[in-house]
């Protein structure tokens, strides 16, 4: 069914151009993620620019919900504005940014939203406004990246804002050179960069930008324009189709070219986060992180941003963050043992780890903690649980035969189960251990061992996480009825293995009573992770307590970060 053209640039526009955009990459993620060999060869980047698309669609809907607007009504006045709209699309591209390529895509749309918000509450915007959007947009996401590279998807948004200032009339003309241009860039991709050249593919990033201005194009025309000419083949370099010059498979080509890229040895983990920071402090922050490592984007303003980098030490990436500002929803992917990375195992970069673990996170600090111990993180920000699609992400990030999957959370379960039933027919062998708590998880990753039998390694895994008790001291929200009495909004609670044991009023006393009644039991270790929220004196009392009232009972501390709770327990 052909598509209600908008004639100008207005909010209703910006919605139509979101929802097009995510069904036009819905239907070509898999397509793109095949042909992804740059900066990394980790076939994700069609995937990554779905889900930020997904958060920019996410918030330009919560926009007009909260104007009670439907979208096939004409606008009566009650409608956002064209600086609403495009300015919740370009917060909600930032802070759900995936990867390399969704990290720039959102500073693409951040440039046209700035463009478009100082024009003040004006309704819509013509052709001329379209394309001051366009070359800002592009100009903006050339600066946000630390080493800008030809042939990638800055080229492409270069060209569609060249060829956008070349057009004469309105939108649906602005946009359709737009696309035409980025096209021809994109089809010109493999003779800018040898690594496309040598894989027979074409930008991946770019190809979803050709994809994003198609959907532009149909939002103003009502159809969808026919194909870009890209020229080179799309996806050769991941369905096995024999080079004609070399008898290689694209497969072949497109690992031997992360090899050569790579020169042997290259960043281990892709970090990723949120920063609320000021301009000053940013720009100390570009300088250190593009000394730890490569492929850094750092894209936003107004003092949040969104942060991309692959380093070997992602500890120091984050902590990079905590002296610029205050770094959350942070992302930590382990690349992997064999990955694109790795050159000199003897064995092609694109094979699958034997075996990874993929863990649910509380916060910031965890994150770090279980990413340096090769994990797969997800991060589970306070209220905002993952769902299952973002876990089944994760367990392909983490490219490996076998995945144990870690949720820490009881309310987790059912939803971890979905996504490894989901990754089990994708051919991953996925065990699910049912920790309910991050602390239970620690004590599971402190006993994998990749190198022995899977069965064996989930049982001793699954051993050590319930041979852990779990509790945490939280602050309740509102009045409510509990296992140890009624608890009134602001109460300090102690829960132990899911149940409130303890009611009171300071968190380092209550902290100290759950303590005692889990040690009361038996154990040899206690595990205490700290939220931002926590006291500084807690865990040094703590420590203090257990060295004088239990024997050979020893002690570690954590940060956790902005964790939700200020402070989970752990007894082995």
């Amino acid at each position: 069914m052909a598509q209600v053209p908008q004639r100008f640039f207005d909010a209703l526009a910006v919605r139509t151009w979101c929802g097009l955009s995510l069904q036009a990459l819905g239907r070509a993620r898999e397509e793109i993620d095949a042909i992804n060999v740059y900066p990394v060869a980790d076939g994700d980047t069609g995937t990554n620019l779905y889900l930020t698309v997904e958060s920019a669609v996410a918030a330009v809907e919560a926009v007009f919900a909260a104007h009670a607007v439907d979208a096939g009504e004409p606008e009566t006045g009650g409608g956002p504005s064209l600086p609403e709209a495009v300015g919740a699309m370009a917060h909600g591209a930032l802070i759900g940014a995936r990867g390399n390529s969704g990290t720039i895509l959102a500073q693409l749309l951040r440039g046209m939203a700035q463009v478009l918000t100082a024009r003040g509450e004006a309704a819509h915007t013509d052709g001329q406004g379209l394309r001051l959007a366009l070359r800002h947009a592009a100009e903006s996401a050339r600066q946000a990246v630390a080493h800008p590279v030809e042939g990638t998807v800055l080229t492409v948004a270069s060209a569609a804002a060249d060829a956008a200032e070349g057009a004469e009339g309105d939108c649906a003309e602005v946009a359709r050179a737009a696309y035409e241009g980025a096209g021809r860039a994109l089809a010109e991709t493999p003779g800018r960069l040898p690594v496309l050249r040598r894989a027979g593919v074409v930008d991946a990033g770019g190809r979803g930008l050709v994809t994003l201005l198609a959907a532009l194009v149909e939002t103003f025309t009502g159809r969808a324009p026919g194909p870009a000419a890209t020229g080179a083949p799309l996806a050769r370099a991941r369905r096995g189709v024999q080079d004609p010059a070399g008898g290689h498979t694209g497969e072949d080509l497109a690992d031997e070219c992360a090899a050569e890229e790579d020169d042997g040895d290259g960043p281990a983990f892709e970090v990723i986060y949120l920063l609320e920071a000021q301009d000053a402090a940013v720009a100390r922050l570009r300088q250190r992180l593009d000394a730890l490592g490569d492929s850094l984007v750092v894209v936003g303003g107004d003092g949040l941003w969104n942060v991309h980098v692959h380093v070997d030490d992602a500890g120091a990436a984050v902590e990079a963050g905590v002296e610029a500002g205050r770094p959350y929803r942070i992302r930590i992917t382990h690349f992997g043992h064999g990955d694109v990375h790795t050159a000199g195992s003897g064995r092609p970069p694109r094979e699958r780890a034997q075996r990874a673990v993929v863990a649910v996170v509380p916060g910031e600090g965890l994150a770090g903690l279980y990413a340096e111990a090769g994990a797969t993180t997800v991060l589970a920000r306070p209220g905002e649980p993952p769902a299952s699609g973002e876990l089944v992400q994760a367990v392909r990030r983490a490219h490996a035969r076998e995945v144990v999957l870690l949720p820490n959370d009881v309310e987790l379960r059912h939803t971890a189960a979905a996504a490894a039933e989901q990754a089990r027919t994708e051919g991953v062998r996925v065990a699910l251990i049912p920790t309910r708590s991050a602390v239970q998880g620690i004590a599971a990753l402190a006993v994998h061992e990749p190198g022995r039998r899977f069965d064996e390694d989930v049982v001793a895994m699954t051993s050590a996480a319930g041979a852990t008790r779990y509790a945490e001291v939280a602050v309740a929200e509102r009045q409510s009825w509990t296992t140890a009495g009624i608890c009134q909004a602001g109460d300090v609670l102690g829960l132990v293995d899911g149940d409130v044991a303890v009611i009171g009023a300071d968190v380092t006393a209550v902290a100290a009573t759950v303590l005692d009644r889990m040690l009361a039991a038996g154990g040899e270790l206690v595990t205490l992770v700290l939220g931002d929220e926590a006291p500084e004196t807690v865990a040094a009392h703590l420590e203090a307590r257990v060295r004088e009232a239990y024997l050979a009972v020893d002690t570690v501390v954590y940060r956790g970060g902005r964790q939700g709770a200020p402070l989970l327990i752990g007894v082995e």
